[in-house]
């Protein structure tokens, strides 16, 4: 289908980011339907239109719960992470996910980034140092990461909130917001205890987030933009940007032992160091102010995509900030919320296993049914009637039926165009459209009504 550009801001070139997912287990179809396939699509679409364009993707292997899943294995966090990077990154290429580079955060040249803007930023004096007291497991004798802390959620009462986020409501936390918090590890009620971090005074960002999102960005979707104005109404805080654990990146100071990066400030960072890994001239896909930035994500990354991110760029002062970030709800099965400790979900890796040949049928089912605007359901009968309605009925039928009177009128051969009546002209005119409607509608992110389009 030859694609024309609609009337939109020309860039010269464009970097495609897809969050990084936990390399603690594998990918499942909530992961393919909020953030992998619109992603691949958009970028496909890019690259029909012959547009310079780099689309990055990576494991983020520094998480909490890397190590909490190596702790309950009992093998080292090194161990998860190898294992799982392979599984996710084969299921990628299997399934189709057309990524420039597939990296990892454990790389050499990811860790020389992200100490490296760190460290500028620490120069630069864009971090403030405060000691705080922080929730201390005496059972284990260690600080308590934000995941290693469960209480209930001041917002929505869910019981299992996490110290640095409530998966029910989606709301970014700080531990002590927590009620009833207990050490993940021992099951204790931990105590304060004071320890040193660095921040990042997000509240000096205020006037520039009300200018940057709420004035200039409100294209940006509903709920993304919902969320963002949210953070910024209640007034930002500063944000550890460090903390004690002894997995992860080290804090690149003197007398800085037993700390490292917050997960959140090292990971973003991998989207410029894979491109860093990918591309020698790395720098006009994100220094250039020329180049559009695309993250595509999940709304619980929201807001560290849109203000904590944009803010460390910012604080750095050389790189370009996002255009777009196309967040997506969630995707749930059957009714029921995707859970990895529950083992409900559909793994992508045994779905390919099972289906052979059929990455397509998925792809098709989870465009037409993404959660682009609300929460979704997947289920098995929907996936069959799509499969059987849809895609065999009707644009299977249409396929066979041209092919089938071809032979049967044109002895196998398409006829030539010799004289078009009224009604061909209309139909031609008509079908000239469609192409600008779907890349009008891939363009502002709107994959199901663009798949909608193409079916009609």
């Amino acid at each position: 289908m030859n694609f024309q550009q609609p009337n939109v801001k020309n860039f010269k070139r464009y970097t495609v980011t897809t969050a990084l997912p936990y390399a603690n287990g594998p990918i499942h179809i909530g992961h393919l339907a909020g953030v992998y396939v619109p992603a691949d699509i958009y970028v496909r679409y890019l690259r029909s239109t012959n547009q310079d364009v780099v689309f990055i993707g990576g494991s983020d292997e520094h998480g909490v719960p890397i190590t909490i899943k190596a702790r309950q294995l009992g093998v080292t966090p090194q161990d998860i992470v190898d294992r799982y990077h392979e599984i996710i990154k084969k299921s990628f290429e299997d399934f189709g996910i057309s990524l420039d580079i597939y990296s990892r955060t454990t790389n050499q040249v990811h860790h020389e980034t992200a100490s490296e803007f760190f460290k500028k930023l620490y120069d630069t004096g864009k971090f403030i140092e405060k000691t705080t007291e922080q929730y201390f497991d005496e059972a284990n004798n260690q600080f308590l990461a934000d995941r290693y802390i469960t209480g209930e959620c001041p917002h929505c009462h869910n019981l299992n909130a996490y110290g640095d986020q409530c998966e029910q409501c989606g709301t970014s936390l700080n531990a002590t917001d927590l009620i009833n918090p207990k050490s993940a590890i021992s099951g204790n009620t931990p105590i304060l205890k004071e320890t040193k971090h660095w921040y990042l005074p997000l509240n000096e960002y205020d006037d520039f987030f009300k200018q940057w999102i709420l004035e200039e960005h409100k294209e940006w979707k509903p709920n993304v933009y919902g969320q963002c104005k949210s953070w910024i109404d209640m007034g930002l805080q500063p944000r550890a940007v460090t903390r004690d654990l002894d997995w992860g990146i080290k804090v690149p100071l003197e007398n800085s032992e037993g700390k490292v990066l917050y997960v959140w400030f090292d990971a973003p960072i991998g989207y410029i160091s894979a491109t860093k890994e990918l591309r020698p001239d790395w720098e006009k896909y994100w220094k250039d102010e020329e180049t559009k930035l695309v993250h595509f994500i999940g709304k619980d990354n929201i807001v560290f995509h849109c203000i904590i991110f944009p803010a460390m760029l910012k604080a750095e002062g050389s790189y370009i900030l996002p255009e777009n970030v196309p967040a997506n709800e969630f995707l749930n099965l059957e009714n029921d919320k995707i859970s990895t400790s529950r083992n409900w979900a559909v793994w992508l890796h045994e779905y390919l296993q099972e289906f052979p040949n059929q990455q397509d049928v998925l792809r098709y089912v989870l465009t037409a049914t993404a959660p682009e605007t609300k929460d979704n359901d997947f289920t098995w009968k929907d996936f069959q009637t799509r499969n059987n309605s849809e895609l065999l009925a009707i644009f299977g039928n249409f396929v066979n039926r041209t092919i089938v009177l071809i032979d049967k009128y044109y002895e196998g051969k398409v006829p030539e165009c010799l004289e078009l009546t009224t009604l061909d002209k209309e139909i031609v005119e008509e079908i000239k459209v469609i192409p600008q409607k779907v890349a009008a509608l891939i363009e502002h992110y709107k994959f199901r009504e663009a798949l909608t389009e193409m079916m009609s």
